[in-house]
């Protein structure tokens, strides 16, 4: 460590990277020590205040811009600096594309020591507006108003939201109107620190295809005062309200949805299509919040299987089942495998009502599962793997070997895990032949991509 550094001194610093939490990265003195600085660019010369020295690394602060880097632009939004919902506003759309495409190559080359040739970066087809889904808390200043908004950063402390960028305009005019019904009729908002208290949440979601909307409300009850005046009130002012329920939850703590919905009003779902697959929701249902990227994500799924339709393939991590069944059309049998029972109904439901015949879903854990098959002589042809952000778990990996399929595909949403598996995969006879990164969360440090492997 520079012996120099110490806590709240300032330092004059190029930012030349950007990490995949959206802090810009410098390094200072002949040691090159590395100083993280958020709400900086590659491309910054800035004076900073550092907060926080370790011994290898440091936290800073930006106090004063030099000069600004090519790739910087004003923030868009006004809360976009506290609110915990986008990292990445202060960069333009195409730095922040170059930025994730790195971070893949980088988890690639570092982590499993692969040098990838990535195919060109997938941007999303509009950066803004693209969330299908809100999940907006509720919450009461200190003068007893209604607040509807987002999280600070790594806080609880509520943000009122405004207009979020992320979200489509009417999640925006829903939200207003709801709190305005809630102040109207003094109806409490739910209290963490005490558990006292009513509305939890809003919950909002909408078919890209259909235009349907759902609107739930999270509540530490049953029964929401004054409902049918709510009912008359967002059937009245927003015609594409298709679905009004309620959500209960009064467990303590931070998990948003309970397991029980009560329909106020309308359909206790509402409907959409992806990748030609149509689909229900219920607000419990899993689903790909920005619908025009993954689209395109699961054509590229599609181009890296290479399906002539005599294959058997799994979909391990099949959540709803929606990657598995746009491919149905192109193989002989599909398999999927999800741990949730929910998600296996959701998947099963949505084979059926699609007039699918050649698919089957197991509950399960993906390890045991996979297990399973290979020890019933199941032998995919490809394997497709869609795991959370842990990424595989050892035994799910060792029962792909098993298998033995001449191809895994693998979407991931974290690179840092996706490079393991990887490794993993190498090390027991497959060779990373495809990668390509694709952006389904614009303005946020989140990447997605998509990995083929093939057995050697």
């Amino acid at each position: 460590m520079d012996r120099q550094l110490e806590k709240n001194q300032v330092i004059s610093l190029e930012i030349t990277g950007l990490t995949n939490e959206g802090n810009g990265a410098g390094h200072f003195g002949p040691n090159r020590f590395a100083v993280f600085v958020p709400d900086t660019a590659p491309g910054d010369r800035a004076q900073v205040r550092l907060v926080k020295v370790l011994k290898s690394y440091a936290y800073g602060r930006l106090e004063k811009l030099n000069r600004p880097s090519r790739d910087r632009m004003e923030p868009d939004c006004p809360v976009s600096r506290v609110c915990g919902g986008c990292s990445l506003r202060h960069i333009s759309y195409e730095a922040e594309c170059r930025a994730k495409n790195g971070w893949i190559e980088d988890s690639l080359r570092r982590l499993a020591g692969i040098q990838p040739n990535l195919e060109p970066f997938q941007p999303s087809p509009s950066p803004d507006h693209y969330r299908n889904k809100a999940q907006y808390p509720v919450g009461q200043d200190e003068e007893g108003s209604i607040r509807i908004g987002f999280y600070a950063k790594r806080s609880h402390r509520l943000v009122d939201g405004g207009e979020c960028r992320l979200h489509p305009p009417v999640f925006t005019e829903i939200a207003q109107e709801v709190r305005r019904f809630l102040e109207k009729h003094r109806i409490p908002a739910y209290r963490e620190e005490t558990g006292e208290g009513l509305v939890r949440h809003l919950y909002l979601r909408i078919g890209q295809i259909s235009g349907e909307i759902m609107v739930c409300l999270v509540i530490n009850g049953r029964t929401l005062p004054h409902s049918r005046e709510f009912i008359s009130l967002l059937k009245d002012r927003f015609p594409m309200v298709s679905s009004i329920v309620l959500n209960v939850n009064r467990n303590k703590g931070n998990v948003i949805l309970g397991g029980e919905c009560v329909t106020l009003w309308g359909r206790d779902i509402i409907r959409d299509t992806l990748a030609g697959v149509e689909v229900e929701l219920s607000p419990l249902s899993f689903y790909q919040v920005n619908h025009d990227a993954a689209e395109k994500l699961y054509s590229v799924v599609k181009e890296y299987a290479g399906l002539t339709g005599t294959e058997t393939v799994l979909d391990l991590y099949c959540g709803a089942g929606t990657i598995g069944l746009s491919l149905a059309d192109r193989c002989k049998r599909l398999l999927g495998v999800e741990i949730i029972p929910e998600a296996i109904e959701n998947a099963r439901a949505n084979a059926a009502r699609n007039g699918i015949q050649n698919a089957a879903f197991f509950c399960g854990d993906a390890g045991q599962a996979a297990a399973r098959l290979a020890e019933e002589g199941i032998r995919p042809d490809v394997i497709i793997l869609d795991p959370p952000r842990k990424g595989c778990d050892e035994a799910a990996l060792e029962a792909v070997v098993r298998m033995n399929p001449g191809k895994v595909v693998m979407v991931s949403c974290n690179p840092a895990t996706m490079a393991r598996d990887c490794k993993r995969l190498a090390e027991r006879g497959y060779r990373l032949e495809r990668v390509r990164g694709a952006d389904l969360f614009p303005r946020t440090c989140h990447v997605e991509a998509v990995v083929l492997m093939s057995r050697i």
